[in-house]
This record gives C-alpha cells, sequence and structure tokens, in this order.
C-alpha cells in the first residue's frame, strides 16, 4: 500500500482590507517572510534605468507581493497575473491611491519597507 504524503497546509496569510473612496477594496498581506523583505528592500537599478523605471519597478513588486484580493465593483479579483494587470491598466487617481494605501500599510505593518 502506497504512503500518502502529509503536506503541510499553510496558513492563509493575515489579511488587512482598505476600501477606497468609491467602495473598492484591496486586500493586502499583514507581513511577508523575511527573504521576501530582503529582496524588496534591495534598491532595482542599472546602468541603463532611469529613476522613475526604478521607482515604477518597485512599486509594482510591492504591490505583486503584498495584494491578495481587490474587489472592484463587486467584483473579486484574486489571480496574481489578474491583479498586477489590473493594477498596472488602472487610471492615474487609482494608482495614486493604492501607492498611498501600501505606503500607510508598510508603515503600520512593515516598517523596515516604508520609504524614508
Amino acid at each position: 500500500m502506497a504512503r500518502r504524503s502529509k503536506r503541510r497546509r499553510r496558513e492563509p496569510p493575515a489579511t488587512v482590507e482598505y476600501t477606497d473612496p468609491e467602495g473598492d477594496v484591496l486586500t493586502l498581506r499583514e507581513s511577508l517572510t523575511p527573504g521576501t523583505i530582503a529582496k524588496l528592500a534591495e534598491r532595482p537599478g542599472g546602468a541603463a534605468s532611469s529613476l522613475e523605471d526604478d521607482w515604477r519597478r518597485r512599486t509594482e513588486a510591492l504591490f505583486e507581493r503584498l495584494a491578495v484580493r481587490w474587489e472592484i465593483a463587486g467584483l473579486p479579483l484574486d489571480d496574481e497575473k489578474l491583479l498586477l494587470g489590473r493594477y498596472r491598466m488602472a487610471d492615474a487617481r487609482t494608482q495614486a491611491w493604492v501607492r498611498q494605501t501600501i505606503s500607510e500599510h508598510l508603515e503600520r505593518h512593515i516598517p523596515e519597507l516604508a520609504e524614508e
């Protein structure tokens, strides 16, 4: 008889929900692993990248690692690729709200990643 491997079931991450003025709800992870924090703390960049490129790359990396769910107009998104695609397609006001929300979230929950 074959043995069943015991797979450890991971607990879902603790999350925090933020609601924008239109009633859309962005759900972010409350914490990240030390390895992820170390990776995100590294400043992106290279000889050919501009300051704006580096800033956009870091913003998207933070969104990608933190966003768990985003309910927009009552429709939930929880697929990583769809979440990032929706963020990239969002209008400037929505992107600004997401960036501000992530910044406040980092200050409260992951201060080692908060901008100085």
